[in-house]
């Protein structure tokens, strides 16, 4: 039967029984609605009825986590219990489809009076939908390959300032950076096609500064281009990256959908770079919304090869725990045992690279540093080169401070970011 349906797992809180609770998300969203209709009958509930597969009781609060609940006259004092739960829904119903399966699994549920939180934990996919979604066409070894960096994490950086960088002004501050000996450079999310500084101008002068530092250096850097746009718009943005000789292109998912990144992967000939923005929105609220795994899974069927997970002591909220319980996910085998490449950013500098590493135990990431590479005393080449000695000492096990007596690079890095 497993091969016949989908296993979606739930955080929920409500002030019902819990059974009742769930045998309420069960019906929403299959055969079920607010009354029982006449077509609902027992043989079509019998093929197309969502089931309670576990109940898995957790702890219970005196106040909901969420407004909208709806309490009836004859509950006196409602406790809010919380819990996990298990649906499982009938493949028959939606078919091998990533749209279909959202409106199903992510759908009316989060607007139900029943509950004062809920939240998409996990799923599990019969093959039906690797046979549909290839998932990434590069992955971490794909991407290893074109830019050529091999027993280490791909050192980056992005585009900054994001937005209103003057045309003119992209050429040498690629040319800087690439001949600094970066791995990678990417868009910022805020600047895709933007009237001034328009897409294909942008990547004919990117790709130029490029190719002139890789005729100089020996190393082609990936850079990757935002393509977001409407359908068209990434077709005719994705192909002119490839026919200016790029090897990335960057998608923000959550702008385009995974009906649309799908649609990229069908045709790019790049590995895709993907941007979680929006993502605050929808898992800030830890019983709202749905979880990075839950996401990641996603993305992955989607197509992305990379994919942000945000990196250790960051500047956003996200603790460091989840930061590295994402780095994982993306790591866990999918269909046929492929992972994707985590993209750590945000408040990067060297010494992020220690305790990273000592919580994944892996080089397979992409590693972004906008100000720690940027903003380093003695310049970019300098900011670039103490990303890559954080990393040595990282994998060696040997402290920052020490590392950094005999590497002056590192040594500017931590009078610059040691403190923050």
């Amino acid at each position: 039967m497993k091969e016949q349906e989908v296993i979606a797992t739930y955080l929920i809180e409500t002030p019902y029984s819990l059974e009742k609770a769930a045998a309420t998300m069960a019906g929403e969203q299959s055969t079920g609605t607010f009354v029982s209709v006449p077509g609902e009958t027992p043989e079509l509930k019998a093929l197309h009825a969502a089931k309670v597969v576990n109940i898995e009781t957790i702890d219970e609060a005196d106040v909901p986590s969420l407004p909208g609940v709806y309490i009836p006259k004859d509950m006196e004092k409602p406790v809010y219990r919380r819990a996990i739960v298990k649906l499982s829904f009938p493949l028959r119903n939606f078919g091998a489809s990533l749209p279909n399966l959202l409106s199903t699994v992510a759908g009316n549920l989060y607007e139900l009076r029943e509950f004062s939180g809920l939240r998409l934990m996990d799923l599990e996919f019969p093959t039906a939908f690797a046979d549909r979604y290839p998932g990434p066409r590069f992955g971490i070894e794909g991407t290893r390959k074109l830019a050529n960096v091999h027993d280490r994490p791909l050192i980056g950086t992005i585009v900054k300032p994001s937005i209103g960088l003057p045309l003119q002004e992209y050429g040498p501050l690629v040319r800087t950076l690439a001949e600094a000996g970066l791995d990678f450079i990417k868009d910022d999310e805020l600047c895709a096609n933007p009237p001034y500084a328009p897409f294909e101008d942008r990547v004919k002068i990117v790709m130029a500064e490029v190719d002139r530092a890789a005729d100089r250096t020996g190393k082609k850097l990936m850079y990757a281009f935002n393509v977001t746009g409407d359908i068209d718009e990434m077709k005719r943005n994705h192909d002119t990256v490839l026919r200016a000789g790029g090897t990335c292109v960057m998608v923000c998912v959550n702008s385009v959908g995974f009906a649309g990144v799908a649609h990229l992967r069908g045709y790019s000939e790049l590995p895709i770079h993907g941007h979680r923005t929006q993502w605050g929105a929808m898992t800030r609220s830890p019983l709202l919304g749905m979880s990075f795994t839950a996401y990641q899974k996603l993305c992955r069927l989607a197509g992305v090869d990379h994919l942000h997970t945000n990196g250790v002591d960051s500047k956003f909220a996200e603790s460091n725990e989840s930061v590295i319980r994402s780095i994982s996910d993306c790591l866990k085998p999918m269909f046929g045992g492929y992972g994707i490449m985590p993209v750590l950013s945000s408040a990067q500098w060297a010494g992020s690279a220690i305790p990273t590493y000592r919580a994944i135990r892996t080089l397979d990431v992409i590693h972004l540093a906008g100000g720690g590479i940027l903003a380093h005393p003695g310049g970019i080449a300098e900011g670039v080169r103490s990303m890559q000695l954080g990393w040595e000492a990282a994998v060696q096990e040997i402290e920052l401070d020490k590392y950094a007596e005999s590497h002056p690079e590192l040594q500017g890095a931590i009078s610059a970011f040691g403190g923050k």
